[in-house]
């Protein structure tokens, strides 16, 4: 590995790969206040609106599977350029949307630039490190990442106040264009030429099926891919059940949103703390617990009422907050575990975490009414496969 693709990055680098990264996040939850605006607006029902979601994370998951081997075979910065151009064009034409199903169709091309500046962010930043410090490396861009969700939603909130669900994706384009700006000026290629020569485009792809057919590997994307499954389905029916069901405004919406944002940022920076002395394997086991047992909870209050609002969102707060760090150490690990093919790793543990995230904001939708139900329902099956997850990792990792 030369020196130049293992110099640490300085702050300035990793704050901007961290706002890269959050290019889906923000996407997602600056117009999660505009939801029922946006159903009222085209006068179609709750789950048609959150089909918009749905869509954003196929195209999320779609984006991931090409870029990563596109990136291994061609270099990071050319990828991600070009999928970062097409964020910020989308996202105009998201803004002009005349249906529902327009709305549908621009928010997947959204998504799919969306996806170069998520995974090649965390690409650029593990060809940048050494493994034992990759993933207190991922934890502290995480950490940044989470900066823009937490805004986002009350950001969202007032925007829709200002000049309604338009204006979110004004805003949108204007973050879309300086990322691409500041990326073309200031983010390196770190994936050298030498590597890419043994790496023809194939090759990546067929990595894959190698992927495909490892039980840890499966384990680690079952274990990530639940955890943010849990978020998703509370990302997707939070705007319904808190604002319609609970009576919050959507301007608060943002405030109670921002917690778990907050219990993010906390995991994510305790993992900076531990990945060194504990190691990811010790982490994943028991984070992936701690989602299991919350989400049982949340799901237990969901059906039950006990408790109302709060008991939910404290519920909530833990589910939330292990995900990054799950999807920090098992992104890290599949990483590692395949070093000739890191882009094509974490390409497909974006697009299985990110397709079982689409499947639970779909199985959100299918639950007619605003009642909470079907959130907890979600949630419960997604943090006992978390779990399960967790035990394909133990029993087959070597």
């Amino acid at each position: 590995m030369s020196q130049t693709t293992r110099r640490r990055p300085d702050g300035r680098l990793i704050l901007l790969l961290g706002a890269l990264a959050a290019c889906g996040p923000i996407s997602i939850d600056m117009y999660l206040p505009s939801l029922p605006s946006i159903a009222q607006a085209f006068l179609v029902s709750t789950s048609a609106a959150q089909t918009t979601l749905t869509s954003f994370m196929l195209g999320f998951s779609v984006g991931m599977l090409l870029y990563g081997p596109l990136s291994d075979s061609y270099g990071r910065r050319p990828v991600l350029l070009g999928g970062i151009v097409m964020y910020a064009l989308a996202s105009i034409a998201c803004g002009f949307s005349f249906s529902i199903g327009s709305l549908v169709t621009f928010r997947f091309v959204q998504a799919l630039g969306a996806g170069a500046a998520s995974v090649l962010a965390r690409a650029i930043a593990r060809d940048a490190h050494e493994p034992a410090d990759a993933a207190r490396v991922l934890s502290m861009l995480a950490i940044v990442t989470s900066i823009g969700p937490l805004l986002a939603p009350l950001i969202g909130g007032q925007l829709l106040l200002l000049g309604g669900w338009r204006v979110v994706f004004v805003a949108l384009t204007l973050f879309g264009t300086v990322c691409a700006v500041t990326a073309f000026l200031k983010v390196p290629e770190t994936w050298p030429r030498e590597k890419r020569k043994h790496s023809a485009l194939l090759q990546s792809f067929a990595a894959y099926g190698k992927l495909l057919r490892d039980p840890v590997a499966w384990g680690l994307m079952l274990c990530g891919g639940m955890a943010f499954a849990s978020m998703f389905a509370y990302i997707t029916a939070t705007p319904f059940v808190y604002i319609e069901y609970f009576h919050v405004s959507a301007q608060h919406y943002g405030f109670l949103f921002g917690l778990n944002i907050i219990g993010i940022m906390f995991g994510n920076f305790m993992n900076t703390r531990l990945i060194g002395r504990l190691g990811s394997l010790r982490i994943i086991s028991f984070t992936s617990a701690v989602s299991c047992v919350a989400s049982l909870f949340v799901s237990l209050v969901c059906l039950t009422g006990w408790g109302g609002l709060w008991s939910i969102v404290a519920g909530l707060f833990f589910v939330v907050g292990v995900v990054g760090l799950l999807s920090a150490n098992c992104t890290t690990d599949l990483m590692h575990r395949y070093p000739q093919n890191a882009g094509a790793a974490a390409a497909v543990f974006g697009a299985v975490q990110l397709a079982l995230g689409a499947a639970s904001s779909l199985v959100v939708g299918l639950w007619r009414g605003v009642s909470p139900t079907g959130m907890g329902v979600t949630i419960g099956v997604a943090g006992v496969l978390c779990y399960c997850g967790r035990g394909m990792v133990v029993r087959w990792h070597k």
